[in-house]
């Protein structure tokens, strides 16, 4: 795919792109030049939100057994979105 640099030396991630790299609007993004030629543009991971997430999950298997649960309960639990 291609796309077109700016003046500023911007350019605009093609829609496929964003959505193959999970990239979403408002993301931050590293940017490496390859040695031979080129460049990487990679999503950069959330360290604090995959520990917020973690966080969560370890305190929803401390709270009761998921033996017994359908997968909407547990993927609503998961998400923070308790069923009632």
């Amino acid at each position: 795919m291609a796309t077109t640099v700016t003046v500023k030396g911007q350019v605009t991630l093609p829609k496929a792109v964003r959505q193959a790299a999970g990239i979403r609007p408002r993301d931050r993004v590293t940017v490496r030049v390859r040695p031979e030629g080129g460049v990487i543009v990679e999503a950069v991971a959330s360290c604090e939100g995959a520990s917020v997430y973690l966080q969560h999950l370890e305190a929803v298997s401390r709270r009761r057994s998921i033996r017994n649960m359908i997968t909407d309960e547990l993927m609503a639990m998961t998400r923070g979105d308790a069923l009632r």
